[in-house]
């Protein structure tokens, strides 16, 4: 019998893609939200369970194992109908690894966490526009991984999509419009991912609450600049 828990929040974007992981591949899991800001991460039974604290984690039997990257390419290995997911061929495995790696490096620890740092411990002023300059050049290369396939390791859905699908949407709410005029390709598969039957439960509704937090912290005089662009991105649609 499977007895999978995942500990986390589900406006965490690295949480959010192993909720797609899970439910695309018909696992039964409960889902144990964390009081983050009330620390409940630390306390000395998760310390126990994760000595670095961190979010996403997941306890399967008497194994408990975090990251998010690890979590998913665990889930395929172990419970995967089959290798579609993260398949097993070396090269193919190479390149959804190669876009894991894209995902935490550039993405997630590079763009996104430098950005939710400026606003919620730094106390900016302003978005940096160094940051949005490098999330720019970041859609840029994802459009470039899109240019022959509908997805961004290849001909078919594997976790390197849901990885990454969860923090640019994410981006997409909150910091930076994937714009269709200028990201064709990457609107697409927005669109393309959205169209999940398990998306708006697993991915996008924790997206827009995250995305809610972060519309409250900017600053009134970019309100005219962003209100527009967030009602239209509010319900997840691409904008032209």
């Amino acid at each position: 019998m499977v007895n999978l828990i995942l500990y986390g929040a589900a406006s965490s974007p690295p949480v959010r893609a192993v909720l797609l992981t899970l439910r695309a591949l018909e696992l039964e899991h409960q889902f144990r939200q964390l009081d983050m800001q009330a620390g409940e991460h630390l306390e000395p039974e998760m310390l126990r369970k994760n000595p670095q604290h961190t979010v996403p984690m997941l306890e399967d039997g008497g194994a408990c194992i975090w990251d998010s990257h690890a979590i998913i390419g665990y889930l395929v290995n172990k419970y995967g109908k089959s290798d579609s997911l993260y398949p097993k061929d070396p090269w193919q495995r190479a390149v959804v690894d190669q876009r894991l790696h894209f995902e935490t490096g550039v993405l997630f620890h590079g763009i996104f966490k430098q950005l939710q740092r400026a606003l919620f411990k730094e106390n900016a002023t302003e978005v940096p526009k160094d940051r949005l300059g490098e999330l720019r050049d970041a859609y840029v290369l994802l459009e470039q991984f899109l240019a022959v396939n509908p997805y961004v390791a290849g001909s078919q859905l594997t976790i390197a999509d849901f990885s990454i699908v969860a923090t640019v949407s994410t981006l997409h709410l909150s910091y930076c419009p994937v714009a269709e005029s200028k990201y064709p390709k990457l609107a697409a598969w927005l669109t393309r991912l959205s169209t999940l039957p398990f998306y708006e439960e697993d991915n996008l509704r924790g997206a827009r609450q995250l995305a809610e937090r972060i519309r409250s912290k900017l600053p009134k005089q970019f309100d005219k600049l962003w209100q527009k662009a967030f009602e239209d991105i509010r319900s997840g649609a691409v904008i032209n």
